[in-house]
This record gives structure tokens, C-alpha cells and sequence, in this order.
């Protein structure tokens, strides 16, 4: 997180790791681009045809909710299908790293505070999640929402992250393909919303939606069942794949180890 705070002499930062013991690629596992994030906003409707499929109305205001800690894990790492439910869904999300904090940023200021760009899995129990008005119970199950494997600056991508195909598939199947120009809300609309509330600080993370193609919008429904491995992949940022357990299996094994 000191990269994110900007309290490292990225020059130094930069020799020692050209000093560094080469490895290989394939030996590195990822980890939470930011190990314990303050916040992790997430916008449940910015895509049109993902909120008609949905069958909610286009909002006037961002529809937003909080995941905590234990719902979030690293690329890589299992999801994990809850054993008091069947109707774990996928959605493959645009997600911004927040580098410089603030309060009431102007829109037009708003992407000079972002850190970088990753990819999000709001993985999401659908029949939780429609037992209330406020999302949270669906959207908040331990190990559902894998963040990574990498981080993009800004620089690398088109300004705020538009025309970027963003696609989820479990092998061959193509579950959602789209563009983040679809979105509703841009990165900086959002940036600039959620600090009229909430200030922002550096390594808050915020969710930018998902495009139409759930599972819960398929007939019949497309759950992610155990066994499977579900990719989300943006262009030019990378791909976050996972594979699917269920709790009980998870439990016996490590009850075994």
C-alpha cells in the first residue's frame, strides 16, 4: 500500500527490484492487489441491458453497497459456493484503485485519484441477495469476490478505462461480453459521487458493475457449480480466474490437513 499512498521513492523502488532474483512467472502467487482496503464500493447497476435483464428500472442515482474483508480473496483462489445455497452467480467488473484521497472531487479532477485498474469477480448469492432490499447478505458471503491477478496504471489503458472489452466465461462458454463504454456512471462520475458521502482515501477500491449475461438472468438459470473455473477477463488489463468449491468439500479437506 506504500505505492498507493505515494510514500516510496519509486526511483529506489525501481533499482532494487532490477537487483532482485529473477523467478519465474508461473511460481508467483497473487495476492489482494491492496491487502486490507478501507472501503470496496461496488455500483450493482451500470450497464442498461444488464438492469433490464435484471428488471429494475434505469436509476437517476448509482445503486451502491459495500463488500467486507472476508467476502474478498485473490485471483487464483477458490470461490467458494456457499452449502445454504446453489445460486452462486458471476460478474465480471471494471474495479479502480484509489491513489489519492479526497472529499467532494470535482468529475473533471476525478482521474487524477486513480492508483490503477483491475479486474473484480462480484461473485453474488442470488436467492441472499433478493431476500431483502439491501443487497448485502448475497453480496457478502466469504470468498466470493476475487480481485486481481493484476494492476494497470492509467497511462497503459484509454482515459477512465472506456472501449474495453470485458468478458466471463467458464471454458468455451461465453457467459457476458461487452464494453466498459457501456457503462452508465464513468470512473469519474463515480469517483466524484461517492466522495460527496464518503471521503476517499488511498486503497479504497470501487466496483464499476457488471455487464448483462448473469446467471440468474439465463434460462434456465447458469449457476457456477463446483468443479468449474470461471474467468473474467478485461482487455488490456488481464484475467481473474477461479475455481469453483463448495463449502462442505472445502471443509473436509481442510479438516483433514
Amino acid at each position: 500500500m506504500g505505492l498507493v499512498r505515494g510514500d516510496v521513492d519509486v526511483a529506489s523502488l525501481s533499482d532494487a527490484i532490477s537487483r532482485a532474483d529473477r523467478v519465474a512467472a508461473a511460481s508467483v502467487v497473487p495476492a489482494l492487489p491492496i491487502a486490507r482496503p478501507g472501503k470496496v464500493v461496488c455500483l450493482g447497476l451500470n450497464y442498461v441491458d444488464h438492469i433490464k435483464e435484471g428488471g429494475y428500472e434505469v436509476p437517476v442515482y448509482p445503486a451502491l453497497f459495500l463488500r467486507c474483508q472476508t467476502s474478498l480473496m485473490a485471483a487464483g483462489e477458490p470461490m467458494v459456493r456457499p452449502s445454504c445455497s446453489e445460486r452462486l452467480d458471476y460478474e465480471v467488473e471494471l474495479m479502480v484503485i484509489i491513489g489519492k484521497g479526497g472529499k467532494h472531487i470535482p468529475e473533471e479532477e476525478a482521474l487524477s485519484h486513480v492508483f490503477g485498474y483491475t479486474i473484480f469477480n462480484d461473485g453474488s448469492v442470488r436467492d441472499y441477495q433478493r431476500k431483502t432490499h439491501q443487497w448485502t447478505p448475497g453480496k457478502n458471503f466469504d470468498a466470493t469476490g476475487p480481485i486481481g491477478p493484476d494492476v494497470v496504471t492509467p497511462d497503459e489503458l484509454p482515459e477512465g478505462a472506456v472501449g474495453l472489452k470485458i468478458e466471463s466465461r467458464v471454458g468455451d462458454e461465453i457467459l457476458q461480453s461487452a464494453t466498459t463504454s457501456d457503462m452508465l456512471w464513468s470512473v469519474a462520475r463515480t469517483i466524484a459521487t461517492v466522495s460527496e458521502y464518503s471521503t476517499l482515501e488511498p486503497g479504497d477500491m470501487i466496483a464499476m458493475g457488471t455487464p448483462p449475461g448473469v446467471g440468474h438472468a439465463k434460462t434456465p438459470p447458469r449457476w457456477l457449480r463446483p468443479g468449474e473455473t470461471v474467468e473474467a477477463e478485461i482487455e488490456g488489463i488481464g484475467i481473474c480466474a477461479s475455481p469453483i468449491v463448495a463449502e462442505e468439500d472445502l471443509a473436509r479437506t481442510e479438516a483433514a490437513e
